[in-house]
């Protein structure tokens, strides 16, 4: 029993991260149609800016960090938005390996600015006593994780269903000729949401490093997590993401701790069968 329950817990809180990473995947996917394979590297860099900057100001608030770290991250996406993808807005083949290969620029430079050792990130302080749950004690910061999670699942429901920038960003995914047609400036809307995925996944890195740290490959490693979870939930799915990355995360957990050698076989099985059987995602719409 108590290796069902650690599990379990320890699923929701990889739920919980790779839906801070996958959100803000899924609507740059959406919307901009740009198979954004730089998100991964943003979230290992979102990790490196807050470990270093906890490491070298121990008296730094750790949101505070997060935040900063987010925002750093946001500032370099729409830099690269608007001088790089921008310019390749006809070519979408051309934007894939564009990111590709800043992916790898960003990974290399982490390695020379970093190093190649992993590089803890201290949990909060009221967060290092566990929590008992069941009789069985479970780190207190995993518990919070889900949390921040369905608070930012929260906040972006309402940004994309109460506010102007979501109605222009839904109807961006829905129809993107028409919402040219009535006057959207849709570069813009392109840099925001760039920004508001980059920023996200930046601050992601910073939220998981508690759990995971900051090393080199951390990009390698979540990447196809996410890749996974938007093809799974839907492409522009708030949430699509939302379900999918706790699918993922029970099926990564469990599978990686009953059938190790097997792992990305359960892993990618079900990816496959949805590309087969259902090509838009459990919650993405048909193309008209």
């Amino acid at each position: 029993m108590q290796f069902w329950i650690i599990q379990s817990l320890n699923s929701l809180a990889l739920g919980g991260l790779l839906f801070l990473l996958a959100s803000g995947f899924s609507l740059i996917f959406g919307l901009m149609r740009i198979a954004n394979l730089t998100h991964g590297a943003f979230f290992m860099l979102g990790a490196y800016f807050g470990a270093s900057a906890l490491r070298s100001y121990p008296w730094l608030n750790f949101w505070i960090a997060a935040i900063g770290s987010g925002l750093a991250v946001a500032a370099i996406g729409g830099v690269l938005e608007r001088l790089v993808l921008r310019r390749l807005s006809e070519k979408p083949l051309g934007q894939v390996l564009v990111t590709l290969g800043i992916s790898f620029i960003i990974s290399d430079a982490c390695l020379v600015v970093w190093g190649g050792d992993p590089i803890p990130v201290s949990t909060p302080a009221l967060m290092r006593a566990p929590t008992f749950l069941f009789g069985f004690a479970f780190p207190t910061y995993r518990l919070v994780l889900v949390g921040l999670a369905v608070v930012a699942a929260v906040a972006l429901y309402a940004l994309l269903d109460w506010t102007r920038l979501g109605a222009m960003i839904r109807a961006g995914v829905d129809d993107m000729q028409m919402t040219r047609a009535v006057g959207i400036r849709i570069s813009r809307l392109f840099t925001a949401v760039f920004c508001l995925g980059a920023g996200i996944a930046g601050m992601g890195g910073v939220l998981g490093g508690p759990i995971l740290s900051a090393y080199p490959g951390l990009d390698a490693d979540m990447l196809p997590l996410a890749l996974i979870v938007v093809i799974l939930g839907g492409v522009g799915s708030l949430v699509g993401a939302f379900i999918g990355s706790f699918l993922i995360g029970f099926i990564y957990t469990f599978g990686s701790a009953l059938f190790p050698d097997l792992a990305y076989v359960i892993l990618f099985l079900p990816m496959i069968i949805v590309i087969a059987f259902r090509p838009q995602g459990l919650f993405g719409r048909r193309p008209a």
